[in-house]
C-alpha cells in the first residue's frame, strides 16, 4: 500500500498540494448551485422556465470568467487571481442568498460563475508552473479526483442541508469558498515564471474558430455536454415532480461522482485499441439511454440506475475527447483550440437549464425523450465525423515525418 501511495501520490511540492486542498475544500462546500433550481422554484416560487433562464446565468458568467480567468492569471499573477477568484465567489454567494429580487438574483447568479470560474485556468497554470513535466500526469490525476471528491461530498451533505434551510447552503458555500481563500493567501506564493511573456492577445483564436473539422467536434462535445449538464438543471425538478426529497437528489449526484473516482482510472486500458470516434459514439449514446431513461422511472432505484448509465458514457468520453483535441490542434497554437473547446462547457450551462427548463415546462417528463434523440443523433454524428478527422490527423503526421 505504502509503494503505491508513493507512486500516485509522493515527490509532489508542497504547493501542489496547497492547491489541491483548495480545490478540494471548495468543491465540498459547493452547494448552492446543484439546488439553486429547486430554490428558485420554491421559496422564490419562479417557473421551471423562469428558473432556467437564471441558472443559465451561471454558464454565461462562466464563459467570461474563463477567458479573464486565464488573462488575469498570465498577466496579474496565478496567486492574485486565485485570491480574486475565491473572495469574490465566497462573498457573492452570501449576496445570492440573501437577495429577494429576481433581477437582482438573476445578475449575482452570474456573477458568481464568473467569480467561479475565474480560479480554473489559474489553478491549473499554478500547477504546471511548480510540478515538474515528469510528475504533471500524476497532479492532475489527483486533481481530478479532488474535484470528484469533493462534488460526491457536497451532493450527499447539500441534500440533507437543504432539507433545513435553503439559506444555510449558501452560507455554508460561501464559507467553504472563503477557506480556499485563505488557505491561498497563507501557504500558496506566486509561481508565474521570471520573464514569462504574454502572445498577443486574440492570436490563433481566428484558426479555430475557422476549424471546420474541430468546429464539428466541438459541436458534437457541446451536445454531450448540455446532456450531462441535465443532471445538475433539470434533474432536481424532475426528481421534485416525483415527490422525491432533495436528499434522495444529493444521493444520485454523488454515486456519478463516486463511480468517477472510483472507476476513471481503468477507463484507459478498456479503450486503448478503439478508434476515437467509436468510443465517443457509445459514450454519447450512454448518455442518450441514460437521460432517456428518466421518462420512465418515477422511484429513486430508477433514478440511481439511470445515473450508472450516463456516468459510464461520460467516463468513455473523457479520454478520447482530450486526445482528438490534442491531435487536431497546432502546437504553436494548441491553447487557443483548448480555450475554445472549454468554452463548450460554459454555453452548455446556459443551453441546458435555459431550453431544458422551456422543454420540461412544455412537455414534462417527455423532455427525457428529447435528450435520448438529441443524443443519438450526436452518436451518429461521431461515427459519420471520425473518418474526415482521422485522415486530417493522418495528413498532418504524414507533412510532419516528410519536414523532419
Amino acid at each position: 500500500m505504502r509503494g503505491w501511495l508513493r507512486q500516485t501520490a509522493g515527490g509532489l511540492p508542497k504547493t501542489f498540494w496547497y492547491l489541491w486542498t483548495g480545490i478540494l475544500i471548495n468543491r465540498a462546500g459547493a452547494f448552492a448551485i446543484l439546488f439553486l433550481s429547486l430554490y428558485l422554484t420554491g421559496p422564490r416560487h419562479l417557473t421551471p422556465a423562469a428558473a432556467g433562464v437564471v441558472v443559465g446565468g451561471f454558464g454565461v458568467g462562466g464563459a467570461a470568467g474563463t477567458l479573464l480567468g486565464g488573462v488575469l492569471a498570465d498577466r496579474w499573477g496565478r496567486r492574485r487571481t486565485l485570491l480574486l477568484g475565491y473572495a469574490g465567489a465566497g462573498i457573492l454567494m452570501y449576496a445570492l442568498g440573501l437577495a429577494t429580487a429576481l433581477p437582482l438574483i438573476a445578475a449575482l447568479t452570474g456573477l458568481v460563475g464568473a467569480f467561479t470560474t475565474m480560479t480554473g485556468p489559474a489553478a491549473v497554470a499554478a500547477i504546471v508552473d511548480v510540478v515538474p513535466e515528469a510528475d504533471r500526469t500524476r497532479a492532475f490525476n489527483l486533481q481530478f479526483w479532488a474535484f470528484n471528491l469533493g462534488t460526491a461530498a457536497a451532493s450527499l451533505i447539500a441534500g440533507l442541508v437543504a432539507e433545513v434551510s435553503f439559506t444555510l447552503l449558501f452560507v455554508i458555500d460561501g464559507s467553504a469558498t472563503l477557506v480556499a481563500a485563505l488557505l491561498v493567501l497563507a501557504k500558496v506564493p506566486e509561481s508565474l515564471p521570471a520573464g514569462h511573456v504574454e502572445a498577443p492577445a486574440g492570436h490563433g483564436i481566428r484558426t479555430a474558430l475557422t476549424d471546420r473539422i474541430f468546429l464539428a467536434f466541438v459541436g458534437l462535445t457541446l451536445i454531450q455536454a448540455v446532456l450531462y449538464a441535465q443532471s445538475s438543471t433539470i434533474l432536481p425538478l424532475s426528481m421534485k415532480a416525483d415527490h422525491l426529497p432533495p436528499a434522495g437528489y444529493g444521493l444520485v449526484i454523488s454515486l456519478g461522482a463516486v463511480l468517477i473516482v472510483l472507476g476513471q482510472l481503468f477507463v484507459p486500458a478498456l479503450i486503448q485499441r478503439r478508434r476515437k470516434g467509436s468510443v465517443l459514439a457509445l459514450a454519447t449514446a450512454l448518455l442518450a439511454v441514460g437521460y432517456g431513461s428518466v421518462r420512465f422511472v418515477d422511484v429513486l432505484p430508477g433514478y440511481l440506475a439511470a445515473a450508472v448509465v450516463w456516468t459510464a458514457g461520460s467516463m468513455l468520453a473523457a479520454p478520447p475527447n482530450a486526445a482528438v483535441i490534442a491531435e487536431l490542434a497546432p502546437p504553436t497554437i494548441r491553447a487557443r483550440y483548448q480555450a475554445v473547446f472549454f468554452l463548450t462547457f460554459s454555453l452548455a450551462a446556459f443551453l441546458a437549464p435555459a431550453l431544458g427548463g422551456l422543454s420540461f415546462q412544455e412537455f414534462g417528463p417527455w423532455h427525457w425523450l428529447v435528450c435520448a434523440g438529441l443524443g443519438l443523433a450526436a452518436s451518429a454524428g461521431h461515427l459519420a465525423a471520425s473518418g474526415p478527422r482521422e485522415r486530417r490527423v493522418a495528413a498532418t503526421r504524414a507533412d510532419e515525418l516528410v519536414a523532419a
